[in-house]
């Protein structure tokens, strides 16, 4: 397992090694104890979710705020996605800034999103299957999130924006100026 840095402060790109031959491959996705020592963070998670979306499709930005943040390790199982985290950590240095990388099962890369980053992802391919792990349970009164299209976090989605698919909550979220994070 490799990290790569991001330019996000604590946030962190994660390589797999590949081991292939004719049977096809195998990898470790990830190994809690070579993450820790290699980052110094907490890599304990508690919850697995999954979700199917098709090409347009865009979710987040979204975060859990306070005692029930969650850092996400996040990966694309089919497909193809566009995956954003945002920094919203106010003392942070690299606060208000994001980062968007391509995941696929082809790259098989992984982003880890810590506490106090918003999240999104966009899809690119017809369908995608994509999978977050938390390291905190869910608490719908902890939820936090910005509005995808922000003019001053100004995210490329990589998207047409009349191919843009929201949720009904997704269209109606507040914009980051609005925030006192």
């Amino acid at each position: 397992m490799k990290i790569k840095d991001t330019p996000l402060n604590d946030c962190y790109i994660i390589e797999s090694t590949i081991f292939e031959d004719e049977r096809g491959y195998f990898y470790e996705k990830f190994n809690e104890q070579k993450f820790e020592q290699l980052t110094g963070m907490n890599g304990h998670f508690v919850q697995d979710n999954i979700s199917k979306s098709s090409y347009g499709v865009l979710r987040g930005v979204h975060l859990q705020k306070g005692e029930h943040a969650q850092a996400k390790l996040v990966s694309c199982l089919e497909g193809k996605v566009w995956d954003v985290a945002v920094d919203l950590r106010k003392n942070s240095p690299t606060f208000g800034k994001w980062f968007g990388i391509e995941l696929t099962p082809e790259n098989k890369l992984q982003l880890y999103v810590p506490r106090g980053f918003g999240h999104g992802f966009s899809v690119l391919s017809e369908t995608a299957i994509f999978s977050y792990k938390c390291d905190n349970f869910y608490e719908k009164d902890s939820e936090g999130s910005v509005i995808y299209n922000d003019k001053d976090l100004n995210i490329d989605w990589k998207l047409p924006e009349d191919k843009i698919i929201l949720s009904e909550k997704d269209m109606a979220l507040p914009a980051f100026a609005e925030h006192n994070f």
